[in-house]
């Protein structure tokens, strides 16, 4: 969604660069933003992280209603920030008003964004920095959409959950990006499952089976903290490896179905093609089986591998038939079947709706405990795999290997460093600490 645009000279880089301070503040493009005029019944957004997500969740936040004006945009990097501009602009010119002392850029731009007069903040950059990007959104009386996961570990989790307590207690509304609660196919297939359309379900199976995603190569100049940050992907730090950031909507989908979140969780994964130094730290597939309280079992794959088989969905087996939750099918023992056949409105547009509805109307909207659950459900398979241990539950959360690096800044040192051949420390089961 982005238009290409030249990055940043290796001058202004290392200017920005210098004025990082310790502990994660950086540059601004602009201090002291003009004051705006409020239109009648106008919501005022900002955004935070201006990758193709980012542009797409502002694009659908300003097409709730003509009264929805975006008016600040922050990002560590300028370039990705003039691309989402550009692209906004065209979208909704009438609705885009963000000179350029309401551009932020930097570890600190999310910071100097929430104390602007905004009403709704959306979060959007890699996970890793969502449960301190939503506590600054938070603490500064915002509504708020983010975008999964909402952390990349258990520390990250209690974060977002205890941020998400003081939302609540402020009449703040919190939307998450686990669209799939908006859509209307699986909202009536989990509805018919929940009734008991196929008895007491027993398994259930998650997949996200893909090629795999992008990767940006290593460019002369770059310092380790840049190169980590734009291919964030494969750096659990930024991501938390693909099971968290892309896995996590499949898991929610089981959790959703039982009404529940795993007891704990044991698996195995590693790498096995995408193994270049250019993948970083994460695996290239996890398999892990879950069990819930009253012993069902979760089986979940999630694999970047091209060439293989692929498949994104869910599936549930129970006493009296099957379902294909994600096809919105159900296949009852007795030869009765069901299949949803209306039209399903685009999700990612609905969950914006009704988002937006609820900080209008004054109604509840608070998702932050459903996506923290998906997310610590993820994190749970990840330490299963990584350290081949059973994990349960309570340790996941309660864990406190924070992910994090000891100082947001472009001089600063990412948790994981390359070798001299430029590879990076990879988990291996059996000897990696699972918590």
């Amino acid at each position: 969604m982005n238009a290409p645009a030249p990055r940043p000279s290796r001058r202004r880089f290392l200017r920005d660069s210098s004025l990082a301070l310790a502990g994660g503040s950086l540059l601004t493009t602009g201090l002291g933003a003009s004051p705006l005029r409020r239109r009648e019944d106008e919501l005022r957004v900002g955004l935070v992280g201006c990758g193709g997500r980012g542009t797409g969740a502002a694009a659908q936040a300003l097409a709730t209603s003509p009264d929805v004006r975006l008016v600040a945009l922050a990002d560590a990097f300028e370039d990705r920030l003039a691309n989402c501009l550009a692209t906004l602009e065209q979208t909704a010119p009438e609705q885009v008003e963000v000179p350029g002392e309401r551009r932020f850029v930097g570890f600190g731009a999310c910071q100097a964004l929430v104390e602007e007069d905004l009403d709704v903040v959306i979060l959007a950059t890699p996970p890793g920095f969502r449960p301190q990007h939503f506590e600054a959104a938070v603490d500064k009386g915002k509504h708020v959409f983010m975008e999964k996961p909402v952390a990349v570990d258990g520390p990250g989790v209690r974060r977002v959950l205890a941020a998400g307590e003081r939302a609540a207690a402020q009449g703040l509304k919190v939307g998450v990006g686990l669209q799939r609660h908006h859509d209307s196919a699986y909202l009536e297939t989990v509805k018919r499952l929940q009734e008991g359309a196929i008895g007491d379900i027993n398994l259930l199976r998650v997949y996200w089976n893909s090629a795999g995603v992008w990767v940006r190569p290593r460019e002369a100049g770059q310092s380790e903290m840049e190169y980590q940050m734009r291919n964030w992907y494969y750096f659990n730090w930024l991501c938390g490896d693909h099971i968290v950031e892309q896995h996590i909507h499949n898991l929610d989908v089981a959790n959703w179905v039982k009404g529940a979140t795993p007891v704990r969780a044991q698996g195995q994964g590693g790498r096995q093609v995408r193994t270049g130094p250019d993948h970083g730290e994460i695996y290239d597939h996890h398999v892990i089986e879950y069990t819930y309280a009253d012993g069902t079992t979760l089986l979940s794959q999630c694999r970047h591998q091209p060439g293989t088989w692929s498949r994104v969905g869910e599936s549930a087996s129970g006493s009296e038939g099957t379902a294909d939750i994600g096809g919105a099918r159900i296949e009852a023992a007795g030869g009765w079947s069901w299949r949803h056949r209306g039209e399903v409105a685009n999700a990612y547009q609905v969950e914006h709706d009704r988002l937006f509805a609820a900080i209008r109307a004054g109604t509840e909207h608070d998702e932050t405990r459903t996506g923290a659950e998906a997310t610590l459900t993820a994190v749970l398979g990840r330490m299963a795999t990584y350290s081949g241990q059973v994990v349960s539950w309570e340790e996941a959360l309660e864990s406190e290997m924070a992910l994090e690096p000891s100082a947001y800044a472009w001089d600063g040192t990412p948790p994981s460093l390359p070798d001299a051949e430029g590879r990076y420390v990879i988990a291996m089961p059996g000897a990696t600490r699972a918590f």
